[in-house]
């Protein structure tokens, strides 16, 4: 373990005496799980087995260290930057507004570098685990690895914090701070900012570029004194272009912290977390009910009722969340960086039409289709296959047109049904919830 992380974990032991190292392990959320074993199926864990067989070698440079190899490795493109200044990391001490974090991501790995630090942060999805946290060390050094730093990060991302004995959690926050760097006013609710929240209570502490017409938000926002505000819209800024005057921008890969950007990332980690937590609280609560071997049932109707009344109230909340029902509006297009609008939409599956749920809309909505393109990722496809299952059954239902939830949606019926065309022409194992008789479900 690195000398810093070690450092960091004695700081936060002595913050809360009550939480022993490994204390999570041994909640009953991670220890049927088995968080503690070894994470193995994950972008990094393959990453670190090619630098342990001598197959890759990451390349060190003066400016940034590893960053830019770790990046090619982890296939993450640059244009994801995005810079948070906010003090709300492992790192808290070296991040302020003109020494920012930068956070940098792809569907199932993010990046986090900060200015004058001796690590990197890692955080990958575990195909079996879900959130794993590591650091990198980002000197020049023989030995490369990635060490595991569970301990430390969970105290701020087990979604019961400090406390423990709840799930492991992304955080996407939004505070109005202070010229001192001092939090004023929190716009995150009571948790997270997810993809419903409006863009005007988005991205307080973080840094924003990009086009967004007349819809005000929260980026690049300090304040004198909390006095200010009640005349909060008089200090927002306005479809700022580039970061130069706000930082030194020839500092990071990028002088942009793009919008389009950090609207994907609220939407995947919206996904991602309650994947998690399906992933995490459905067998505990199967185990604590005598119930445990019901998991291993490949369809819903196999599953006790007594497990039918508690899992189908997640499990329709992920449904929700992959058709963006409740999703922010926009008022005005948007639009960002062409690299990464370009790689975004560029690594998602197409039909014969070239349609694909990558596709980004950017004028009445972030995406063109109501469907995630999260369910083509491991993460998704290594549920129990009793959750599967009854996921696939409401999204059949849901997009050829069935009202099963209450909220509201941006979509048509018609976009719902183009949705389910692309997914049945790209998702192999979804093509059986389409057939009734014979008959195609929206027919």
């Amino acid at each position: 373990m690195n000398r810093l992380t070690l450092l960091q974990i004695i700081f936060l032991a002595a913050l809360f005496p009550a939480l022993a190292v490994g204390q999570y392990y041994s909640s009953n959320e991670y220890s049927v799980i088995g968080y503690a074993d070894e994470a193995s199926h994950n972008r990094v864990a393959r990453l670190q087995e090619r630098l342990s067989n001598g197959e890759l070698e990451l390349v060190y440079d003066e400016k940034h260290g590893y960053l830019a190899s770790l990046l090619e490795n982890l296939e993450i493109d640059p244009s994801s930057q995005m810079l948070v200044f906010s003090p709300t990391s492992l790192q808290h001490r070296l991040i302020n507004p003109r020494t920012p974090r930068a956070l940098y991501f792809n569907d199932d790995t993010y990046i986090g570098y900060v200015q004058n630090s001796s690590i990197i942060e890692i955080t990958t999805v575990d195909e079996r685990l879900g959130f794993i946290f590591y650091t990198f060390s980002n000197a020049p050094h023989p030995e490369e690895a990635f060490e595991r730093a569970n301990d430390a990060c969970l105290v701020c991302h087990d979604s019961q914090g400090a406390m423990a004995g709840g799930v492991p959690t992304l955080k996407t926050l939004s505070r109005v701070y202070s010229e001192r760097n001092m939090p004023l006013q929190n716009h995150s609710g009571n948790g997270n900012v997810e993809d419903h929240t409006p863009i005007a209570d988005r991205w307080g502490g973080w840094y924003v570029t990009g086009r967004h017409g007349l819809q005000p938000h929260l980026g690049n926002l300090r304040l004198e004194s909390a006095d200010q505000l009640e005349q909060l819209d008089n200090y927002r800024s306005w479809n700022v272009e580039t970061l130069e005057g706000y930082l030194d921008t020839d500092l990071y890969l990028r002088p942009t912290s793009d919008i389009v950007a950090l609207m994907v990332l609220e939407h995947q980690v919206t996904v991602q977390n309650q994947i998690t937590y399906i992933r995490f609280k459905a067998p505990a609560v199967m185990e604590r009910r005598g119930l445990g071997l019901a998991s291993d049932a490949t369809t819903w109707n196999e599953l006790p009722e007594a497990a039918r009344l508690f899992l189908s109230g997640m499990l329709d909340e992920l449904v929700q969340k992959l058709v963006m029902l409740n999703f922010a509006e926009l008022s005005s297009p948007i639009s960002g960086e062409e690299d990464y609008m370009e790689w975004f939409e560029g690594h998602g599956p197409e039909d014969s039409y070239g349609r694909s749920l990558r596709e980004l809309d950017l004028n009445k909505s972030l995406f063109r289709y109501p469907l995630s393109y999260l369910i083509y990722t491991p993460d998704f496809d290594t549920l129990p296959a009793y959750a599967k299952d009854y996921v696939y059954q409401q999204l059949a239902a849901y997009l050829q047109g069935e009202d099963l939830y209450e909220g509201s949606s941006q979509f048509s019926i018609q976009e719902r049904r183009l949705a389910l065309d692309i997914l049945a022409a790209t998702k192999t194992e979804f093509q059986s919830y389409l057939n009734m008789n014979g008959q195609n479900l929206y027919d």
